[in-house]
């Protein structure tokens, strides 16, 4: 339970569709959660006569039969207590075991392994006056119905998955803008450690960030210190978003797979509209998937994002990681980067949490809860909702009590709307920046009465004025501008002005 966090979903705008049995049940599943699950167990409510679908929980299948009953309780009742909170108990329920087997397993021996935890789910389903119409398991690009007698059409060996993009759920999803992200395996990747020699130097780079900065946020003098790491990390953090703006252009990726193929066929692959269709467990190949109009080509879907990370490690020092990674840990820091949620700021700064959180190496784990947070924020601020529950769940798995992505993750898998958030976001930078243009002014004020007391020429005569205008600007840390400035003639302000400058620093 503790290595996974449950994610739950709110009913879905999209286009209708009537889904007849168990193979069309297998085929809708990645369109619901938006990527292929992966080791996972997950509910689905169903509402009304025709049983229209409504909330979802998922979690991975604790590897331990001795968690399987704590566990199917817990997802039964987040499931229907979800449902209530909303207004809509569930009238029915449908479970999906996803896992692939392991080395010297089958579809069928993952499928009768998980017999005991199908049943428990039952029950623990039924003790909530709650029926389960359907339980499937769906491991080696096979499906097996758990529910189902008639062996016509639920072999016990089970059925092949349909040949993925041709259904009709596949239309209707593409049709209305749906996404399938690839494999959950694949989203997760993306966000954890890659290992490799590069582990070692980043290693060694946080472990000099941190003996340089915790010092100075711990030991400094009041909170002197602490500001000043603000400062830094977020400079530094700003410099890089610049560079994701233009960054240099990718070669194409290599595709092994693809390189048999007529020239037209790939280009076809590699211009069609549905995104990352075809499920890892899938018993049809990439090579095969390709020569489909209109489909994606998974492999090289796949490819493109691993190249476009690469590209976006490149542009970080694991130095500059590290100095993020540990100043992103103060609270008032991370919130002010959360503020770089739209537009270009938005997608420039996913792709640097998602650098940050692959750098968070052995020992430094615990630091990724952090940028994982900022991910699903920025995900979910920006409509990607699957991106953002995988994120946030990464984030619990880091640090279970992390409260800020505890938060979020509750009101993402509640269909809450971001923009109540992203409002609170901007009315704090907005009353920030006043509050730092009013600052500048105060102070200017401060300073001439302290000048004004100090001087021993109290009147002053227009040309005086003239002077104490200059004074003033020169007090507030800005450059005197224009042609003026550089005049020759221009004396040095008096020594009251100069007093209050220094008096100021």
């Amino acid at each position: 339970m503790n290595a996974n966090h449950h994610e739950t979903s709110g009913p879905s705008r999209t286009q209708q569709i009537t889904l007849r049995g168990p193979a069309e049940l297998a085929d809708a599943l990645p369109f619901m959660l938006g990527f292929h699950p992966t080791d996972s167990v997950v509910l689905v409510a169903l509402h009304g006569e025709r049983g229209r679908f409504g909330g979802r929980v998922r979690l991975g299948i604790p590897s331990s039969p001795r968690e399987w009953a704590s566990t199917a309780d817990h997802l039964a009742e987040c499931l229907v207590e979800g449902g209530a909170r909303s207004g809509a108990r569930p009238d029915g329920i449908v479970v999906f075991l996803c896992q692939d087997p392991a080395p010297g397993e089958t579809g069928r021996h993952v499928m009768e392994r998980l017999r005991p935890f199908s049943q428990r789910l039952r029950t623990a389903c039924g003790a909530l006056d709650i029926p389960v119409y359907e339980v499937l398991c769906i491991s080696d690009g096979l499906y097996f119905s758990y529910c189902c007698p008639d062996a016509r059409c639920c072999p016990p060996d089970g059925t092949p998955l349909a040949l993925s993009g041709t259904t009709v759920t596949a239309a209707t999803a593409t049709y209305a803008g749906v996404q399938v992200r690839g494999t959950l395996r694949d989203m997760e990747a993306r966000l954890k450690p890659a290992g490799g020699p590069e582990e070692e130097k980043q290693r060694a780079a946080l472990d000099t960030a941190a003996a340089s900065i915790v010092p100075r946020v711990l030991e400094g003098p009041e909170d002197r210190g602490r500001v000043e790491v603000r400062e830094e990390t977020l400079r530094l953090a700003r410099e890089i978003l610049r560079r994701f703006t233009n960054p240099k252009p990718l070669k194409s990726p290599k595709i092994p797979e693809a390189s048999n193929l007529p020239a037209n066929t790939a280009n076809t692959a590699n211009t069609a509209n549905t995104a990352n269709t075809a499920s890892a467990a899938s018993p049809v190949n990439a090579a095969s998937t390709a020569n489909l109009p209109g489909m994606t080509f998974p492999g090289r879907a796949l490819a493109d994002m691993r190249d476009g990370d690469a590209a976006d490690d490149a542009l970080i020092t694991p130095e500059e990681a590290a100095t993020l990674i540990l100043g992103l840990q103060d609270r008032v820091t991370r919130d002010r980067t959360a503020e770089w949620m739209e537009g270009w700021e938005g997608t420039a700064a996913l792709r640097l949490w998602r650098v940050l959180a692959r750098r968070c190496v052995t020992p430094y784990q615990e630091h990724a809860a952090a940028p994982l947070t900022l991910v699903g924020w920025t995900a979910w601020s920006t409509g990607d909702e699957p991106t953002a529950r995988v994120a946030l769940g990464l984030a619990l798995d880091a640090d279970p009590e992390y409260v800020f992505a505890q938060l979020l993750h509750q009101a993402c898998n509640e269909g809450l709307d971001p923009e109540s958030l992203r409002s609170c976001l901007r009315s704090e930078r907005d009353s920030r920046a006043a509050a730092e243009q009013i600052a500048p002014a105060s102070s200017r004020r401060v300073r001439m009465r302290a000048s004004r007391r100090q001087g021993t020429r109290p009147a002053l005569g227009r040309a005086g004025r003239q002077t104490g205008t200059r004074d003033r600007r020169a007090a507030a840390g800005v450059r005197p501008g224009g042609p003026a400035a550089d005049r020759p003639g221009n004396g040095s302000p008096r020594h009251g002005g100069q007093r209050g400058s220094r008096s100021g620093r």
